[in-house]
This record gives C-alpha cells, structure tokens and sequence, in this order.
C-alpha cells in the first residue's frame, strides 16, 4: 500500500477545515461588527452635528431677533452671525451657511467664500426646509469625497421660521476610520488564523497521531506483524478506539497462530499421507494437490494449478465437473503402459458451506496396482492349482472308470493303468506338499532352524545322491574350494533348494550332457552355482521363472513330472535366508541358477 500524500491526509484536511470554520465564524462576526460600527459611527457624527447646529440655530435665531439701534456702534447683523459661524470651522464641517425666509445668504464659515453673503440662495433643500419647517439632509459625493448635506430651519417662540442653516459635513471621514478599522481587523483576522493553524496542526496531530499508528499496525497486521501495538494517548474516543484495536490485534493473533498451527496439521498430513488428495474451487480448478498425488499422476505441482480436474485426471471424454459432484462411486483411473503398470481409484467428496452451496471437490487418489497385482495373482494362482489338479484327476477317473468296466481282468493292460494312477496320485501329493511348504513360507510364524554347517561339505554330499541316483547319461563337474566355509543355515531347507535346482538341471539336461557345481566366496556372502547345458530360456522369460506355477514349455515340464513350484520355493527359502537367487541362460546352450548365502569369514576361523 502507497503512503498518503501530505495534500491527501486527513491532517492536512483536518486543519482546513478547523482554519475555514474560524474564517467563516470571523467573517461573520466582522461583518456584523462592520456595519454595527459603520451605522453607529454615522448616527453619532449625524447626532453630534445636529445637535451643534440645533444650538447655532438658537444663537443665530437671537441674533436675527435682536433690536439693533442705527446709531450703536455694537456689531451688525452679518458680524455676528459671521462670528458665531467661524468656531463652527473644523475637520468635519465644510461650510455653515445662515439663510433668512427670504434666501438671501447672511452668511457662511467658509473664509474664502464670503461673497456669496448678500446673494440669493437656490438651493432646492434650503427651500423644502423652510416650506416643511422640519429638517432635511441629503447624502452627496463630491469630488470624489462623500458628504452629508443638513438643513435645519430656524424658528422663533412663535414657531415661525426666520431662515435656515445650511451645512455641508465630511462623512467620509468616517469611512476613512472605518477603512482603517477594517485593515486592523483584517490583520487581526490574518494572526487569528495563523495561530489558529498552528493551533489546528496540533490538535490535529491529537487526533491523527492514533490513527496513523494503527495505519501503520493494520499494515504490519497484512504481512503477518502481530507484536506491535497502538500507543494509547488518552482515554477518549480515539484511546477507546486504540485500545479496542490492540485486543483486535491480540485475538487476531491468536487466530492466526491457531489457523496457522492447523495448516502446518494439515500441510503435514497431505505431505506424509500415501494417498494422493486433489482440492478444486467451486469451478472445478485446482488449488492444491500434495506430493503423492503430483508423483502419481506424473506431474508438477506448480504447473497443474488452475487446470481442470477432469483434464488432469484425462476424464474429459467420460465426465464432467458437474457429473464429477454427484459420482458417489469409486472411479479407476488406468494409466498403465508398456513399461509400467499404474492403476488408480480415485473417491470425490463435494465441500459445501453451510448453505449448501457447492465450494469445491476433494480428490483422494489410492494406489491399487499392487493390490491389482495380488488379485490377479490369486486368480492365475486359483486356476493354476485348478488346472493343476484337474489334469491328474481327469487321468485318473479315465483310467479307473475303465478299471471298473473290466480293464482289471486284463493281465497286459491293468498293470499299465494302476501304473499311470500311481505316478498321477504321487505327482497331485507333490503339488499339494509344494503348496502346503508355499503356504508356511508365507506364514508370519514361520521358523528356521538354523545350524552352522560346512556349507563345502553339504554342498558335495547332496551332489554325491544325485550323481549316485541319476539315470541319464549326464557329467557332473565340481568347481568347489578346498577348505571348509561354514555358513549359518537350514539344514532341510537348503537341502529341499539344492534339489529343486538340481533336479531341473538333470530333467533339462540332454544325453550326454555336464551339469557343473560351483562355489564363489564374494565379500560377505556365497555364491552356489547350479549350470546345465540343457535348452535354455528366453531373454525375455528369464525374471520369470520364479514366479508361481511358471514354466517356459509347459507341455515339457508336464511331461517330466514337474508342478511349477519347485523355483519359486526355491526363492521363498533363499530369501528366508538373507540371500538371493537370479537366472543366466542362453537359449540352446544352458541355464545357470545361482543363489547367495551370508557368510562371515571369522566363523570359518573359529571352527578351524
């Protein structure tokens, strides 16, 4: 967030207007004030004149009465009244003229003008005043000067008029005082509103100062600031205000701690959960999908945000969002190729607000490829053992039905038949004895009685049975040490996986063959080797023939008597052991079968 401009703060607003409303208050006092004074100023000069000219009109009325006798030598007339009318010269009277009924001018206070005495006067107000017998004034501009023209008639006790007194007065004097009492106000006005900014600026800073800390605390609030608080300046309004935002800050605080302590919950239970979980928006787009669910389905986290659920998971042709939110089934999502099986159920489940209104789509994705796997394992299990027992069985019910017709009489035929039901019974005992040892194999109580035994010697024992017992026309060669190695084993159990090995590497085997036997002691462990020279197996089946029930030509391994068992008990025991067992083969040249025992050289020591 940008800072506020000094010209866009409320301080600066703030003083403004504290400014303006002193203006305006001032404004209007001063103008009430103005014409108060200007009118009082003109009602006492109009008051005061009057009331001089009132009394000259009772001098100047005596004088006009008085009795002069032609041979007294007292003043005339004109003098006198030219006497009383000098003291009447000051700064706001311009000119006093006396004036009988008859308008002749007797005389005036203006020195300069004194041959206007004698002459007629024409003046229209000195003519009203004596016809009306009341005063007249009159407001002039003369000369660029205003003036107050005042004519006052004169009477005598009889209340007639004798004349009247002409006078000219210099208001604008008082204009020129209320000029310079404007210009005082005006400056006053002027220093009233500096110190009143300056007043307004500190009061402002009162008020804003609070507000411009919690600015400052709800701008560190957005980013995650939670420890610093409002300062509180005083317990009005604004401290209230203050404080009441610190008890915001704390429980906001403590909201965000617990909301972020859940988010990290929940961060770690998507991070550690196996299942791939998928979280849209109410349109359909994701807004967030955990590791296992970015590995399964083979993508960036970054780059399927706001893509489409159905896209990601390459629903588009089959569903739509819409469709996704009322799938209350599971959906299998197979993404298997050439080199890799994957195989997915995905479960929906809609998050709704309280409303009802539809906010979103989990996705939890479980990996069932190994769970695939075993099922389809089981099934080839359940109809290898099926189609193992029903071979034998059908045999054996063929040649027993045709006993009981009376194939038992023949002395030729009966021998032969009773023949082929043993070898079926015994090879149907064999697959069922293999079975039962799969299945303790597969038991978690399963137990090895373990014994330290020369491995050289064992070793070559069991070649001496089978080169004593064999009845093909087949080598045997021993590439064996010729000290002792003693490993820690099963004594039964190896003996059932060296059988197995070597009784395919007999049954394959061609007449005149070699089957050779090896030992190579490598770092920790053993390594036995079992080599014929027999057919060989593919590249390509050779990870495979220790699985169950597996066999590269199975008419061959029927034929031989085998139950497709005997390598993958083989690995079962091995694995038991610690060790491991792997094919080599080249097809029409032989296969290799080898397999590791731990071995601790110090033992060997210990026992020499």
């Amino acid at each position: 967030m940008e800072k506020v401009g000094f010209f866009r703060s409320i301080h600066l607003k703030f003083v403004i207007i504290y400014v303006l409303l002193i203006l305006v208050a001032m404004q209007i006092i001063g103008v009430y004030f103005v014409r108060q004074l200007e009118s009082t100023l003109q009602e006492n000069f109009k008051d005061a004149i009057q009331e001089r000219v009132n009394l000259l009109s009772y001098y100047v009325e005596e004088q006009m009465t008085k009795v002069r006798l032609p041979d007294e030598e007292a003043p005339s007339q004109e003098e006198d009244i030219r006497r009383l009318l000098s003291d009447y010269n000051s700064a706001d009277i311009s000119e006093v003229r006396v004036v009988d009924e008859s308008l002749t001018i007797l005389g005036t206070s203006d020195p300069d003008n004194q041959g206007v005495v004698g002459g007629r006067s024409t003046d229209n107000l000195i003519k009203m005043a004596i016809a009306t017998k009341q005063p007249v004034t009159e407001d002039l501009v003369d000369q660029g000067q205003r003036i107050w023209v005042l004519v006052t008639p004169i009477k005598n006790n009889n209340g007639e008029v004798n004349g009247a007194i002409y006078l000219v007065a210099k208001i604008e004097n008082i204009y020129e005082q209320m000029r310079e009492i404007n210009n005082i106000f005006t400056s006053g006005i002027a220093i009233a509103l500096a110190i009143t900014a300056i007043l307004g600026i500190l009061l402002a800073q009162t008020v804003t100062r609070p507000i411009s800390d919690m600015r400052k605390q709800a701008l560190a609030m957005a980013k995650g600031n939670f420890s610093r608080k409002v300062k509180v300046y005083g317990y009005d309004e604004i401290g209230q205000l203050a404080i009441t935002f610190n008890s915001l800050t704390k429980k906001l605080q403590e909201a965000h701690a617990t909301t972020e302590g859940e988010r990290r919950k929940l961060s770690s239970v998507l991070s550690y959960m196996t299942d791939g979980v998928i979280a849209t928006d109410r349109k359909g787009r994701v807004i967030l999908i955990n590791e296992p669910a970015a590995k399964m389905l083979n993508v960036s986290r970054e780059t399927v945000l706001s893509s489409p659920i159905v896209s990601l998971l390459g629903l588009e042709e089959d569903y739509t969002f819409e469709e996704l939110l009322d799938e209350q089934d599971s959906v299998i999502l197979d993404y298997s190729s050439k080199t890799k099986t994957l195989i997915l159920r995905a479960n929906f489940s809609v998050i709704q607000k309280e409303t009802g209104f539809v906010n979103g789509l989990i996705t939890v994705l479980h990996d069932i490829t190994e769970q695939e796997k075993i099922d389809m394992e089981r099934r080839e299990f359940v109809a290898n053992v099926s189609h193992e027992l029903r071979t034998p069985l059908t045999t054996m019910r063929s040649y027993l039905e045709a006993l009981a017709d009376g194939a038992w009489k023949d002395e030729e035929i009966a021998p032969n038949f009773l023949d082929v039901t043993q070898n079926e019974t015994e090879r149907m005992i064999r697959l069922v004895n293999d079975l039962l040892q799969l299945s303790k194999m597969d038991s978690k109580d399963y137990r090895l009685s373990k014994d330290w035994i020369d491995f050289i010697f064992f070793y070559n024992r069991i070649i001496d049975r089978f080169e004593m017992t064999k009845q093909q026309n087949v080598t045997f060669e021993r590439k064996l040490p010729d000290h002792s190695a003693f490993v820690e084993i099963d004594e039964d159990k190896l003996t059932q996986v060296l059988d197995n090995i070597i009784s395919n590497a007999l049954k394959y085997s061609p007449e005149g063959g070699k089957v050779t036997f090896s030992i190579e002691e490598k770092d920790e462990f053993i390594i036995v080797s079992v080599s014929d020279q027999g057919v060989g197996v593919p590249k390509e089946n050779i990870d495979q023939i220790f699985e169950r029930f597996y066999r590269v030509d199975k008419a061959r391994t029927r034929k031989l008597g085998g139950t497709g068992l005997g390598l993958a008990i083989a690995k079962e025991m091995v694995e038991a052991h610690g060790g491991k067992i792997w094919a080599a083969s080249t097809e029409g040249k032989g296969t290799t079968i080898s397999f590791s025992l731990p071995y601790v050289r110090s033992e060997e020591d210990d026992w020499e």
